[in-house]
């Protein structure tokens, strides 16, 4: 889940059997010698000190007399229930440390001061009881670290109650002063033990599409000149070819090579060898090579169901969160039961769950030949497919989120997160925070979408969205302002937002398209953009693109549909330049929280793209956003849970981590820069922006998991189905005609009635004459071809296209007469994909 607050489990120091910390991905070695404590005097502040505080457990930090100074207001219900600890401790196996400190207290107690472990079991790897006085008196003393390396351990000092000694104390201060942490026998550690396998060739782990294209990126290359794909069955080389494009990536801190194989097609599995390298992970080429990663993308959302009963033989458990919930600020009580987990914590958000739902169906609008009746839900078998099953179960859950007014909840959870357990296992207090006007807005878009794909299906329940959403929409017509933010006494995900335009725009044209009403778009001057759950305004230009069934004469359809096109068309071109000058293929530049998702989304919007323009190289950099999400990056995973060879094993998902292992096909949050948590501080410190990642449960800011970043990869899947087949993806672009008219896809060739230009081009491209190239130019060719009695060159008013306008338009393969591709060549021109007209 996004952090926008302090995220951290109220019983995170509580004893629970969980994973242990993962291996170490990366850390700086600390060689003998040297105080790895950073501030140990405290001279001028408290730099890399901190408190934790629970069940009733009230301190401050501060400093006095160049001291430490804790002060205890309540020593709470347990031992923990008042800490002081210094954060990221290196400790290698086989090391000998020497730990000294001063210690005292304002009142005679005891406490408890330890090195554990920051995470799983919470282990002390060396731990004293100290009777502590008013006189200071120093800890001095050396340990061997005898457990595993964990460079992310924790100098804890335990300062809550202790039945066993005094009990409730009154208020008091503890100080500490003079801390070091050497580490003087450093003769038996094998530091580099401490580093994971850094694969020199990086491939899709779980394969290519036999048509697709198919890139390797190498890195560690010295002369090497070539690569070889092997036959992995046979041995046998099938393919040599060229290493190309050499880079220098400062992101990841290499040199890197480029491998094109796009050629070897025959269905089989393969490896990449290459002189002097370690031969790459064994992929698959093959028609359905992503068939079992669609289904397991969309069966992990049956498997993050709360309120009913789950089956699976290692993640199923009874009903969870059933009991009645309490709306924040009042007495009132409500049933809100069902819907998913929203991401590794037990939280459920409509925000985001809107974002997934509409991935979902816009998922299966794209491709619906992907999706199956039998991926293993209760529903499959049913006669419908089970991506709009798990969808609607989700819907289903939001609905009893909206208040009686048609606002829209926010969120519901309890009011701190839970320990490293079960759903069941949860029991605290569910509270349902106040209505807002972004989880309204997306409520709205998310029923308005459901209204049109449920009908064919469950006619009862499409009419129930569409009276959900007409009823949502009054609220937001009713409330303009903005209204949510986490109350102060409830810290699980808030999912905060600066402004509510992008969720009313997907709103307002979410309905247009459900009921055809213009009066939906009358304040809708501009499309705005993003597909994040914070910027949503690219599913209404999704909406618009993808519609079928627009009033094609209508000029406000027309204007609302040029604007989402070139709002696409504008992220595409950036995108694209991004994606071509990394390596790797990534079209980003920065590496922050849930990246994974930013990669997906642009992989969504790079093929929407593609289909507006027929621009081969947005389809591609379209899948090379896949690829790179399945292994072609540069820490050499593939981020999906139980894929590849590679892959998440543990998780910042309390299932995985109660269970032991990951759940299969859970997307992780993915490189994170920013260093947003203890385990990434500790193992990512010396690492480049595009390798902070760490395969550790505790590394929520890398390694968690949310249905809003798996959802993005089932669409990005039905997207790239086709990429490279010389096929158009079943997402179409719809032009704006008579609303009889078929759809066109990009792929059409229609020629237009008038094909030979009687008229120099006084402009290429400018096909309505005024004096602009954009993208309504594109919309004339295509009306004119789509319909030409009603746009063509014998029309009279200023719909029809002109002969000096057919003679502009004329600009792929020039005096061809005008076809389709001119309408692309045009789009590609806008997206900078072609750098001049004609083409």
């Amino acid at each position: 889940m996004k952090n926008l607050t302090v995220k951290r489990c109220a019983a995170v120091f509580a004893a629970c059997t969980v994973l242990a910390a993962a291996v170490p991905y990366s850390g700086v070695p600390v060689n003998a010698a040297g105080n790895i404590i950073s501030n140990s005097t405290f001279d001028k502040n408290v730099s890399g000190w901190g408190t934790y505080k629970e069940s009733g457990g009230k301190c401050s930090l501060g400093t006095e007399d160049g001291q430490l100074a804790l002060t205890v207001s309540s020593v709470g219900k347990l031992n923990y229930s008042v800490q002081v600890f210094y954060d990221i401790i290196p400790l290698y196996q086989n090391g000998v440390y020497r730990l000294k400190y001063d210690i005292s207290s304002s009142v005679d107690r005891y406490i408890e001061g330890m090195i554990q472990q920051n995470g799983g079991t919470y282990q002390a790897y060396t731990w004293k009881g100290l009777e502590l006085t008013s006189e200071p008196q120093t800890v001095d003393y050396e340990f061997t670290m005898k457990e595993e390396t964990d460079i992310m351990a924790k100098l804890v000092f335990n300062c809550g109650i202790q039945e066993k000694h005094e009990g409730e104390l009154p208020e008091h201060t503890i100080y500490i002063d003079n801390v070091s942490l050497e580490l003087i026998d450093d003769s038996n550690v094998d530091y580099a033990s401490s580093r994971p396998y850094a694969p020199s060739i990086n491939v899709d782990q779980v394969g290519y599409r036999t048509d697709g294209i198919k890139t390797a990126v190498f890195r560690d290359v010295t002369d090497q000149t070539e690569f070889k794909v092997v036959n992995a069955d046979t041995k046998e080389a099938v393919f040599t070819g060229k290493l190309e494009n050499m880079t220098e990536n400062k992101s990841a801190d290499e040199t890197n090579w480029t491998g094109d194989f796009s050629s070897v097609k025959e269905a089989g599995r393969y490896y990449i060898s290459c002189s002097g390298l370690d031969d790459s992970y064994t992929f698959e080429i093959g028609d359905k090579v992503y068939s079992n990663l669609v289904d397991d993308s969309v069966r992990m959302l049956y498997l993050q169901r709360c309120g009913v009963k789950v089956e699976d033989k290692e993640f199923g458990h009874e009903a969870c969160h059933t009991d009645m919930a309490t709306v924040y600020g009042t007495s009132d009580k409500i049933d809100v039961s069902g819907g998913w987990h929203d991401a590794g914590d037990y939280g459920r958000y409509v925000v985001p769950a809107a974002k997934a739902v509409a991935d979902l169906i816009y998922a299966y609008d794209a491709a619906p030949e992907l999706y199956s009746d039998d991926i293993g839900i209760p529903e499959s078998g049913n006669g419908i497919p089970d991506i709009l099953d798990e969808a609607r179960f989700e819907l289903e859950w939001m609905m009893k989120m909206q208040a009686a007014d048609g606002g829209a909840y926010h969120k519901v959870s309890c009011a701190n997160f839970p320990a490293y357990v079960m759903p069941t296992k949860e029991t605290a207090e569910l509270i349902v925070t106040p209505v807002s006007s972004t989880a309204t807005a997306d409520f709205c878009a998310s029923m308005a979408l459901a209204a049109e794909f449920y009908e064919e299906y469950d006619k009862d329940f499409a009419k129930k969205c569409m009276e959900a959403a007409e009823k949502s929409w009054a609220w937001l017509e009713a409330n303009p302002n903005f209204v949510f933010k986490n109350p102060a006494d409830i810290v699980t995900g808030e999912y905060g937002d600066r402004t509510d335009k992008d969720e009313r725009y997907w709103a307002a044209v979410q309905m247009y398209r459900a009921t055809g009403d213009e009066k939906y778009l009358a304040n809708v001057s501009k499309a705005l953009t993003g597909l994040d759950w914070s910027t949503v305004g690219d599913y209404g230009n999704i909406a618009l693109l993808t519609m079928k069934n627009a009033d094609k004469e209508s000029e406000v359809f027309r204007t609302a549909y040029e604007n989402a096109a070139s709002a696409v068309t504008a992220q595409a071109k950036t995108l694209l330049k991004d994606a071509n000058s990394n390596p790797y293929g990534a079209a980003l530049t920065m590496y922050n929280w849930g990246s994974n998702m930013t990669i997906a989304n642009g992989g969504i919007i790079l093929a929407l793209a593609g289909e507006l323009t027929g621009e081969e190289s947005c389809k591609e950099a379209a899948q090379a956003q896949l690829n790179y999400l399945l292994g072609v990056n540069p820490v050499g995973t593939c981020f999906v849970s139980g894929y590849g060879t590679v892959s998440p094993e543990n998780p910042h998902h309390r299932p995985s981590m109660a269970v032991g292992h990951a759940m299969k096909g859970m997307l992780a949050g993915g490189v994170n820069q920013n260093l947003e948590d203890s385990a990434a501080k500790a193992y990512c410190q010396d690492q480049p922006a595009a390798k902070c990642y760490v395969d550790n449960s505790e590394s929520y800011s890398t390694n968690e998991i949310t249905i809003y970043w798996n959802s993005p990869l089932t669409y990005l899947l039905s997207l790239t189905e086709n990429t490279g087949s010389g096929e158009q993806g079943d997402v179409t672009t719809t032009t704006t005609t008579e609303t009889t008219t078929t759809t066109t896809t990009a792929t059409t060739t229609t020629t237009s009635s008038a094909t030979s230009a009687d008229e120099e081009a006084s402009l290429y491209g400018d096909a309505n004459c005024d004096g602009e190239v954009d993208l309504s130019d594109a919309v004339m060719i295509m009306q004119s071809l789509a319909n030409p009695d009603k746009y063509g060159v014998n029309g009279s008013d200023e719909r029809h296209i002109t002969k000096q306008g057919l003679a502009n338009a004329d600009v792929r393969d020039r005096g061809d007469g005008v076809t389709t591709g001119d309408a692309q060549a045009i789009q590609a021109f806008m997206l900078h994909s072609i750098t001049s007209l004609p083409q």
